[in-house]
């Protein structure tokens, strides 16, 4: 299965997704100006890879910030996950966020309620 990776731009996050190395991140800004267009490749890589998932995934998500239109596409992401996780293999979401900021905080905590995945929450220094 082919590396997905998109390069990071002022207002699109940094997306891998490794299979091979075991990679899956998205990391940065996410407003881009058409979601739908943005998050298509990586929501069709996720349905592949649902076809043939390692046993074990882990997500990470660095999000310094996103949007209302990026948080209905990261709901998306994560119900794909919670479907890989649903057909018996392991699924760890990685929250991370920056100590002073409550709203990605919230944001992460948040989604670990809507969905039935196990969320770790990390923060570090900027």
């Amino acid at each position: 299965m082919a590396t997905l990776r998109i390069d990071p731009a002022d207002d699109t996050p940094l997306v891998i997704l490794d299979r091979e190395a075991g990679t899956f991140e998205i990391s940065g800004k996410s407003m881009p100006e058409d979601v739908i267009k943005f998050y298509q490749p990586v929501l069709d890589w996720l349905e592949t890879y649902q076809s043939d998932p390692l046993d074990r995934t882990v997500f990470d998500f660095k999000l310094i910030y996103f949007n209302t239109a990026s948080s209905k596409l990261i709901l998306d992401l994560l119900m794909i996950l919670e479907e890989i996780q649903s057909s018996g293999h392991e699924v760890l979401v990685k929250w991370h966020s920056v100590v002073n900021d409550e709203d990605m905080q919230e944001a992460g905590e948040e989604y670990e309620e809507m969905t039935e995945l196990t969320f770790e929450h990390l923060t570090y220094e900027m």
